[in-house]
């Protein structure tokens, strides 16, 4: 689906912006150009696609065609895209950007950023690729290109729609009012897509109304991008789920997979929908998403034990059967088939939305994990360039400020993947052992001098500790150190000024570890929320929200607790308490 999607709204705003810009409707040389570097894309034959499109662009640059030009450049980042190079597309659309700003054209600003926008929703990040689009609009605005506009407001609805579907409504009403005005070709699009809006989200009396206004447009002679879809979907409506699904796949194309899984679920077929389902997550999955086939395979293992169940109760139902006397056992056959059916049909429908979560955790992974290691890796890679090449820099201090970054960068991703792999490694795992003696007080003072080196200046980390000093206790050290590294890690991050205290203690047999922090501070009703994977209440942040929850798991398998305390209201207070064994 990302492919299609990518295709056919970047080249559809391409195409328009060229027309803007030149005509070169009896232009034998570029007509020729262009159309060897479109079957090139059409193909993804990245042998023949290179080679045209850098003839096509050198034709564009000679002609003084920059708008025609920078297009072009656009369709290499779409090429690459589709091509899953996502890391080459980013870096290309980077450079583009500065590159057009720094020959100062503004003009063409708009294509960098719509380019970003594409390879940020490509990636899962939905804010960012909206803050991307309506960046797009402000530039389109300042430049005039106000025919353009529409297929802009398209792209946000078409990443809004899951989340908000107010948001969507009021921006599929604004397109239309421009299109009416500036392009209005456009608006019997629009409102097809609008009309499609009103079936994913259940309203089918508006989807009716807009299918027949469709219908009255194509008899006008009207016609949408979306009309195939109209045609797929009103059959569902009409309860031709098989002919619909037939159609979707045949005309739809990638599309068709994410529509058939919605046809199946409205129509109660959960067992289908849920094969569907399977079927469209196997066809989109990469190299980036392998956490949903991990998910998906418990999912699986779980559907082969209820086909099991269910042959076991055949069986058992033969077996009965042989005893009971006909009639008898007809009423209670009929009885047991009517239940299981119900049952079983119960436990595929919560099959199918726990796919469904997966789906959405899946994203919501991939959006945090590829911006947390992308941002350190390009800082890594860019001072490294700069670090190997001497005529860039032969100050020995700025080197060594440069060192310092990068280290604290490969630090992050270091933490990174251990938050990772140890949250991993205790959902499948059973207790550890705990056969370390560690001195406590000596343990908490390495870490305290750790980590004043990583605070902020105006930051003093300190030890309270009110236990003996040959204390220890009992316990999995590593295990231990992870916590503390978890809350310490968390009181870094968020304090800027102040101090972040450790108050080591023992009460009742039970070992008691505070770290204070005079940072932000966190709401009352957030308390339990922080402990939540992928929680984060700062998006601004470092991290992909795993430390919490990677603690508190923790300190569950040494049989303690970690909890916030509410009452504390300076910036934040974790107390963590474990048994002393």
């Amino acid at each position: 689906m990302k492919r299609f999607i990518i295709i056919l709204t970047v080249f559809l705003i391409s195409s328009i912006s060229l027309a803007q810009a030149t005509d070169y409707s009896n232009d034998q040389e570029f007509l020729a150009l262009r159309e060897e570097m479109h079957h090139a894309f059409n193909d993804g034959d990245s042998a023949r696609f290179f080679p045209a499109i850098k003839k096509l662009e050198n034709y564009l640059q000679k002609n003084g065609d920059l708008h025609g030009y920078y297009t072009q450049r656009c369709n290499e980042i779409v090429f690459l895209m589709n091509q899953q190079r996502i890391l080459e597309a980013y870096i290309m659309a980077r450079e583009m950007s500065k590159e057009l700003r720094e020959r100062d054209l503004d003009k063409e600003m708009y294509m960098a950023v719509n380019m970003l926008g594409h390879i940020n929703r490509y990636c899962g990040n939905k804010e960012a690729a909206k803050k991307n689009w309506y960046e797009v609009l402000d530039l389109m605005d300042k430049q005039g290109y106000y025919s353009s506009k529409p297929p802009i407001y398209m792209n946000i609805v078409n990443v809004a729609l899951d989340d908000s579907p107010e948001e969507a409504d009021s921006l599929l009403e604004v397109a239309k009012s421009i299109a009416r005005k500036y392009s209005p070709d456009r608006v019997f699009d629009i409102e097809t897509r609008q009309s499609l809006s009103y079936y994913y989200r259940g309203d089918m009396k508006k989807f009716v109304e807009g299918y027949k206004s469709y219908k009255k447009g194509v008899a006008e002679g009207l016609s949408s991008v979306h009309g195939r879809s109209m045609e797929v979907l009103y059959l569902a409506y009409m309860g031709h789920t098989d002919e619909a699904c037939t159609l979707a796949t045949k005309e739809l194309g990638d599309e068709g997979l994410d529509v058939i899984p919605l046809i199946y679920a409205n129509a109660g077929r959960w067992q289908e929908a849920y094969e569907a389902l399977k079927r469209e997550t196997e066809a989109n999955d990469s190299i980036d998403n392998v956490v949903l086939t991990r998910s998906m395979m418990g999912i699986r293992e779980e559907i082969m034990l209820h086909e099991a169940y269910r042959e076991n109760n055949r069986m058992r139902m033969i077996g009965l059967g042989i005893g009971i006397l006909l009639l008898v056992m007809l009423i209670f056959a009929l009885a047991y088939i009517v239940n299981s059916r119900r049952k079983h049909l119960r436990e595929l429908e919560q099959a199918y939305q726990r796919a469904m979560e997966s789906e959405k955790l899946k994203s919501a992974f991939i959006q945090n994990i590829s911006h947390e290691i992308r941002t350190p890796l390009n800082i890594i890679s860019g001072f490294s360039q700069v670090i190997a090449d001497p005529e860039l820099t032969d100050s020995v201090e700025e080197r060594r400020h440069m060192s310092e970054i990068m280290q604290k960068n490969a630090r992050q991703i270091t933490q990174l993947m251990d938050e990772i792999i140890g949250l991993s490694l205790i959902e499948s795992t059973e207790k550890m052992k705990r056969g370390d003696r560690p001195e406590i007080n000596h343990l908490l003072r390495s870490m305290q001098k750790e980590y004043q080196n990583l605070a902020a200046p105006n930051v003093l980390v300190k030890l309270e500790t009110a236990l003996d000093e040959n204390f220890t206790m009992t316990t999995n050290e590593n295990m231990l150190r992870r916590i503390i590294t978890s809350l310490l890690e968390n009181a870094v991050k968020y304090t800027e000024k102040g101090t972040i205290t450790m108050r080591a203690s023992h009460q009742d047999n039970r070992f008691i570890l505070e770290v204070e922090d005079t940072g932000c501070g966190i709401p009352k009703e957030e308390a339990e929320n922080i402990f939540g994977r992928f929680v984060k209440l700062n998006s601004f942040k470092e991290g992909i929200g795993l430390g919490l929850p990677l603690c508190r798991k923790l300190a569950e398998q040494l049989d303690g607790s970690v909890e916030l305390d509410t009452n504390y209201t300076e910036g934040a207070r974790f107390i963590v308490m474990l048994p002393i064994l």
